[in-house]
C-alpha cells in the first residue's frame, strides 16, 4: 500500500518512529550534556499526528512568540525538520553556557543565537542520524537557521511546502530534564509524502512508493 497523508500511518509505523525518537534523543542528550556542562536526560518521546490548527492549539496558541531551528532534508528523504525553543529551556541553556538570561526572544544577539542554533542542530541531526542508520537511507541536512515569530507563522513555513499534499504535522514530543527542571521538547519531522512512503517501506515494510 501507499499512504497519502500522515494520518494514515498505522500503530506499528508510529511505534517505529517512537523507537527512533528514543535513540535520537538519547544521542542528543549526551551531546547536549557536554555542551551545557550539566546532565541532560530525555523522556521517551510521544509521536502525535495533528491537523495544522490542532497542532498550534496543542503547542500553545497561534500568537505565542517562539523560536525555532529549521533544517531542510535532502537525498533519500526530502522535507523539513523543526525544533521549537521555549523560553524556559532557552534561559536554562543560556544561563549555563553564557551565564545570562533573556526576557524575550527579541533580545537574542549573535552569541545567544549561535548557542541556540547549535542546540537545535544537535537535536535535529541526532534524530536524522537515528533514522538514517536504522533505515539505511542517506539524509542530508541543510545549515540550520533560526526564526523568531508567532507560533502560527513558524508552523506555516512547513505547511507552505506540504499543504498541497497533507494538512497534518508529525510532532515528536517529550521532556528535557535539566537539573531538577523538566522542559517541553518538540521536534516536527515533516518528510514529503513520497519520502514518507520510502521511509516506512524501509522501516516497516509494505509501503509502496507513490507513483
Amino acid at each position: 500500500m501507499s499512504i497519502k497523508s500522515y494520518e494514515e500511518l498505522d500503530g506499528m509505523a508510529l511505534d517505529v518512529m517512537r523507537e527512533i525518537g528514543s535513540i535520537g534523543t538519547g544521542s542528543a542528550a549526551t551531546a547536549l550534556s557536554a555542551l551545557v556542562g550539566d546532565t541532560i536526560k530525555m523522556t521517551v518521546p510521544e509521536i502525535q499526528i495533528k491537523e495544522f490548527n490542532d497542532a498550534i492549539d496543542h503547542l500553545g496558541g497561534p500568537e505565542d512568540i517562539v523560536a525555532a531551528i529549521l533544517v531542510q532534508m535532502s537525498e533519500d528523504v526530502k522535507g523539513t525538520m523543526l525544533f521549537l525553543l521555549r523560553m524556559d529551556f532557552v534561559n536554562a541553556v543560556l544561563k549555563r553556557i553564557l551565564g545570562k538570561e533573556i526576557e524575550n526572544f527579541f533580545q537574542l544577539h549573535e552569541m545567544e543565537i549561535s548557542v541556540l542554533t547549535e542546540v537545535g542542530n544537535i537535536m535535529l541531526s541526532s534524530y536524522a542520524s537515528a533514522i538514517s542508520t536504522l533505515a539505511g537511507m542517506d539524509i542530508h541536512l541543510s545549515v540550520p537557521a533560526i526564526a523568531v515569530n508567532m507560533l502560527g507563522g513558524i508552523l506555516a513555513v512547513p505547511m507552505a511546502e506540504l499543504g498541497y499534499e497533507t494538512d497534518q504535522l508529525m510532532l515528536i514530543n517529550g521532556k528535557l530534564i535539566l537539573g531538577n527542571e523538566k522542559h517541553d521538547s518538540t521536534i516536527l519531522m515533516l518528510p514529503d509524502i513520497e519520502s514518507l512512503n520510502k521511509l516506512m517501506n524501509k522501516l516497516v515494510g509494505g509501503y509502496d512508493q507513490q507513483e
